[in-house]
């Protein structure tokens, strides 16, 4: 059914098909590595590693980036603020990632994009957040910066630039936004590419050790119930905010990650009214105001989250934390009337002695229990790849061979070409001309899903046929972002897309029916936890939608 609409030959693609293969070679190969987690650490790893020419498996419990991975910020950046806290080897090794992103590995992905600092006290402001932009960019000039050089604004030119701006002028520099959900997506296709051999709806049960060394995992097929049991050399666990409970089957915790809590909320651009982004400072941290397509992403916030890991909640008090500091820079204030969408992910961050997670480690670990399981944790979006990198190094002990060094810095992801402004290029690149043949073959793919946002039917069909969508949600919250950019929150657009995924995935009247019913489900939760007063009363809301892959709340 799948190859009567697109052609399935190409090796990135990730289907069903695709994914009931991959399972059964997982059953009947041995392994030189499972990475468990399919975020864009574990789809960084996985590449890295297959690219290394090591035999690799990869199983991920719920979607492709379905965690922390579809829930930031949406910025490929250095981290500005860490260097008030003296952190220069990280902004540095974020910045060259970056500019390493934006030339080479996926320009088609990240848009440059101007932020404005709003300054309060020209005077000093201007001097104090002058220097640090000024080290920012010198440290981004090591690594072949691609972006402009920072401007400084007095009134009259903020007032052009950002009329809706309450500020003494300001300082203008650059960073770059991307889709993150698109970018892992991306990551693991290009990881199949190079053999690796991907299952999403794969969670994992068990480690087996023996005589001190891991020689295999089991895992159950959420789709079928099956279980699956996997021969190999090591383990790399890549799960985030999941890393204790991997280590527990292995008879093994480390505490080491403490989730945060970051939340971030959209309103259309026409109620903001500026040609570019907006950083300001918080009591704890920082608020970005975030250029995206139609809407600007407000967030973020920062807080310790120890509550249900799957599908954390928004609170009305995270929403109205947010509406507060960023009023604090508008002359138009906005109000909760304003919001179009909200999303809640959480941080996977290195434990330390303060309580507070915005002073907590962003940089990442690689533990090495000695057994052939081995755990990266910690870390930004942004340094992804050396992260996969120093994992894949740590598997050299279990594999009785030379491992070649990493060589993902100079290789592009699949569909990565120069950046073109037009909307299709710039979430599929070079493989655009895929979704045109699709059109010309079936005109009606050229359809909008629904009328108030610019996705096409051809994009849910390739969501399904190349990109490994299996549930309705997969399509509405990752492949496409109408959950968040949408009033309706993608409702309107459910019957469509579980249409055109029921002709693919051949799905009867009454599976259809239920893929429709779950997604209602988790955005009438979702709404009303972000109407609950605090963490404990909106993550019991969310708890009220099952999840779809296991039918339970998780």
């Amino acid at each position: 059914m799948l190859a009567s609409v697109f052609p399935v030959d190409d090796r990135s693609a990730l289907n069903a098909t695709q994914r009931r293969r991959h399972l059964q070679r997982m059953s009947s190969e041995t392994f030189d590595v499972v990475v468990v987690g399919g975020g864009v650490t574990g789809s960084g790893v996985a590449l890295d590693a297959a690219s290394r020419g090591l035999r690799v498996a990869l199983i991920e419990q719920r979607d492709y980036a379905a965690g922390t991975s579809s829930r930031s910020s949406k910025m490929f950046h250095g981290g500005l603020r860490y260097l008030e806290r003296f952190q220069f080897g990280l902004v540095r090794e974020a910045l060259r990632e970056r500019n390493l992103m934006l030339n080479r590995l996926c320009p088609h992905l990240l848009s440059p994009a101007p932020f404005v600092y709003p300054l309060k006290h020209p005077m000093w402001e201007r001097l104090y957040v002058g220097a640090g932009v000024l080290l920012y960019e010198m440290l981004a000039r090591l690594a072949d910066n691609p972006l402009p050089w920072h401007s400084h604004l007095g009134v009259q030119s903020l007032g052009e630039l950002a009329p809706s701006l309450d500020a003494r002028g300001g300082i203008r520099y650059w960073d770059a936004v991307f889709d993150d959900a698109r970018h892992t997506m991306t990551l693991a296709r290009t990881a199949a590419s190079h053999g690796a051999v991907l299952a999403s709806s794969t969670r994992l049960g068990q480690i087996d050790i023996s005589d001190g060394r891991v020689e295999g995992i089991s895992a159950t097929d959420l789709e079928t119930g099956r279980q699956v049991d996997i021969a190999t050399r090591a383990v790399i666990n890549a799960t985030g905010v999941w890393t204790d409970d991997v280590e527990e089957l292995a008879g093994q915790r480390t505490g080491d990650v403490q989730a945060s809590k970051g939340v971030h909320f959209l309103v259309p651009r026409d109620r903001i009214r500026a040609e570019t982004g907006i950083i300001l400072r918080t009591r704890a941290s920082v608020l970005f105001v975030i250029p995206w397509d139609r809407h600007w992403i407000i967030g973020t916030t920062d807080t310790p989250w120890s509550l249900g890991r799957a599908h954390p909640a928004a609170s009305r008090s995270d929403i109205d934390y947010l509406l507060r500091w960023v009023n604090t820079a508008l002359l138009d204030p906005i109000d909760a009337g304003d919001i179009v969408g909200v999303y809640a992910g959480l941080r996977p961050l290195l434990s330390g002695e303060s309580e507070q997670t915005s002073k907590l480690s962003r940089e990442h670990a690689v533990i090495d229990r000695g057994n052939g399981l081995i755990t990266v944790a910690g870390g930004k979006y942004t340094t992804y790849r050396v992260m996969a990198a120093d994992a894949v190094d740590a598997l050299e002990p279990y594999l009785n061979r030379d491992l070649a060094p990493s060589a993902t810095g100079s290789l592009p992801l699949v569909g990565a070409a120069p950046r073109i402004e037009e909307r299709i290029h710039t979430r599929y690149g070079s493989l655009k001309t895929d979704i045109g043949e699709s059109i010309a073959a079936n005109p009606h793919y050229g359809a909008r899903v629904v009328d108030d946002a610019p996705y096409l039917v051809a994009e849910v069909a390739y969501a399904v046929t190349h990109e490994g969508a299996l549930h309705l949600d997969d399509v509405l919250t990752r492949r496409t972002r109408l959950s968040i950019e949408t009033g309706h929150r993608g409702v309107a657009a459910a019957p469509t897309v579980a249409s055109v995924m029921g002709a693919l995935l051949q799905w009867d009247a009454a599976m259809s029916t239920r893929e429709i019913e779950h997604y209602e489900a988790r955005v009438r939760a979702e709404i009303e936890s972000q109407g609950q007063p605090d963490d404990h009363t909106a993550d019991a809301a969310r708890m009220g939608a099952p999840d779809v892959r296991t039918g339970r709340s998780e």
